[in-house]
């Protein structure tokens, strides 16, 4: 089932629901669909265009949210689907410092690994064994993290997403296994 961008009423990005979803806040006129997917929806009586993205007619306040949530969808889209000691295609998730050592399930301390480096490294530090970061792991910024971490793409919602920072987003994203 195709999913749908949510935007608030200053176009700013809600996040991603289902096309179900989105139909309920057309059809009692809570939104409006800004974008259709090209796929019918029919019921007895009528039939309606799939939305891809559709916006509030009211705008509704957010709390401020200071980090994106760490998800492995999320990790793998910020390393790009791939090791950050080898670059092979990571398959599995990797404490920089282990837990079994203190270290936190925290964007600072939790990298995308392949499988042969999370076995070979198990519950030893980066420096015991001689190796390093192809990149210092942190969290990522801006909204378009919490739409594209999802997992959730459409090309239709870029133009959307492109102020909030879409682009670099998108090109750490491409090429992640989901």
């Amino acid at each position: 089932m195709p999913h749908v961008l949510v935007l608030n009423a200053s176009y700013e990005p809600l996040g991603v629901v289902p096309v179900r979803r989105a139909l309920v806040l057309l059809l009692h006129d809570k939104a409006v669909a800004l974008e259709h997917s090209g796929l019918l929806l029919r019921s007895a009586t009528r039939v309606i265009p799939a939305p891809s993205v559709v916006r509030l007619k009211r705008f509704v306040p957010v709390p401020y949210r200071t980090a994106v949530p760490l998800t492995r969808r999320a990790l793998f889209a910020r390393d790009g689907g791939r090791c950050a000691y080898c670059g092979a295609v990571a398959t599995s998730v990797d404490h920089v410092v282990p837990r079994s050592r203190g270290g936190a399930h925290a964007w600072e301390n939790v990298v995308a690994a392949c499988r042969r480096c999370n076995h070979v490294k198990a519950d030893r530090q980066v420096a015991e064994l001689g190796w390093r970061l192809r990149h210092p792991p942190g969290p990522p910024s801006g909204l378009a993290w919490r739409i594209i971490g999802t997992g959730h793409r459409d090309p239709r919602w870029m133009p959307y997403l492109r102020p909030y920072g879409a682009d670099e987003a998108l090109a750490r994203f491409e090429g992640t296994p989901l």
